[in-house]
């Protein structure tokens, strides 16, 4: 017998992914050029050179000798780029490109944790951290970790959001329950989401910078949902995870201080994704932070490493892995992006 929810949702693609399919059609008809698509969020502006050189250096080194440290001086190749922190160990072209732990690379987790401690200073440790393959395998683990399917949990987004956000969240045993924006700045109506609240909510996932609005929340947001959350988990004396999907964290095009969720609320967790900032959306690298200040943050984790093994995301791939820590804290050209979102408020605002 076939999955008739699965089937329905192979036919039913979501609304981004079918404008993608007809922008094919369309590119083929007319050609690529005379073509602007604006359906799924590959970036227009290119992956960084120095991911092309990290990832041929690693190549090189692979192949060139079987075991090295971080003395790579002996090597004809550029490691101007490479992250003088990170501790490079035994590796070849077999390990390059074999499995890693199924949390993912110990030496990895504690290069993110040692750039989000001195970036955020987020007081973590890389025994929380779990690699994933981008920031929907991160999402798709933590739902399916912090809801129970006995008890058929409500998971609170914040309107408008990401569609797939519904499609992760049932596939978690849960139920959806959406939140009004204030219509003037997008941000969250705060009564509503107040009222929203029930015995039954396990999480709430929150997305700034957001898609789609591009919406960044300020202090004062970040606050205020702090705060009923807090006087929520007591009322009801269990724990409100609030998951904070941060794949727009880096792309901020003002000096604007970005506010890390784990330094205003206990029960949080991460999910994060390299695919904007450094604009490498194809190749699904990222990875889940459980806050160590969580309720029982070590079952927390364990159970995110269970929800992976169920899932089939064990072992994020290896190469971009190996990658991470030397691009941690860089982007692509963000000021390409700046500028298209000023000409674009530019025109519209001049049209009324």
């Amino acid at each position: 017998m076939i999955n008739e929810e699965m089937l329905n949702l192979g036919n039913n693609r979501s609304a981004i992914r079918e404008l993608f399919e007809q922008g094919l059609i369309l590119k083929e008809k007319y050609g690529a050029k005379n073509i602007f698509d604006f359906s799924l969020g590959n970036p227009s502006v290119p992956c960084p050179d120095f991911v092309n050189e990290t990832i041929r250096n690693l190549i090189t080194i692979a192949k060139s000798v079987q075991n090295y440290t971080s003395d790579l001086s002996n090597l004809d190749i550029s490691i101007d780029n490479f992250n003088d922190n990170y501790e490079f160990r035994k590796i070849n072209s077999t390990t390059l490109h074999g499995y890693t732990s199924a949390a993912g690379d110990k030496l990895v987790r504690n290069a993110i944790s040692t750039y989000l401690n001195k970036t955020y200073n987020a007081k973590t440790t890389g025994d929380l951290i779990y690699m994933t393959t981008g920031a929907a395998a991160a999402l798709s683990i933590t739902l399916k970790a912090v809801c129970s399917p006995k008890s058929f949990d409500e998971v609170i987004v914040f309107a408008p959001f990401f569609p797939e956000y519904s499609v992760f969240i049932k596939n978690a045993n849960a139920k959806i329950v959406k939140v009004n924006p204030d219509s003037n700045t997008f941000y969250p109506d705060m009564s509503d989401f107040e009222n929203k609240i029930t015995d039954k909510t396990s999480a709430v996932i929150i997305n700034s910078p957001n898609n789609p609005t591009g919406v960044y929340y300020n202090e004062d947001v970040i606050t205020n949902i702090c705060s009923i959350l807090e006087n929520k988990q007591k009322k009801y004396n269990h724990p409100i995870y609030l998951i904070s999907d941060e794949p727009y964290r880096e792309l901020l095009y003002t000096h604007k201080k970005y506010h890390f969720i784990t330094n205003f609320y206990a029960n949080s967790i991460i999910t994060y994704s390299f695919s904007k900032s450094l604009s490498l959306p194809g190749e699904r690298i990222g990875y889940i932070l459980v806050n160590p200040q969580c309720e029982n943050s070590q079952d927390i984790f364990t159970a995110i490493c269970g929800a992976g093994r169920s899932l089939g995301y064990v072992c994020a791939t290896s190469l971009f892995q190996y990658l991470v820590p030397h691009c941690l804290g860089l982007t692509s050209d963000t000021k390409i992006y700046m500028n298209n979102a000023k000409m674009l408020y530019n025109e519209l605002t001049n049209i009324g």
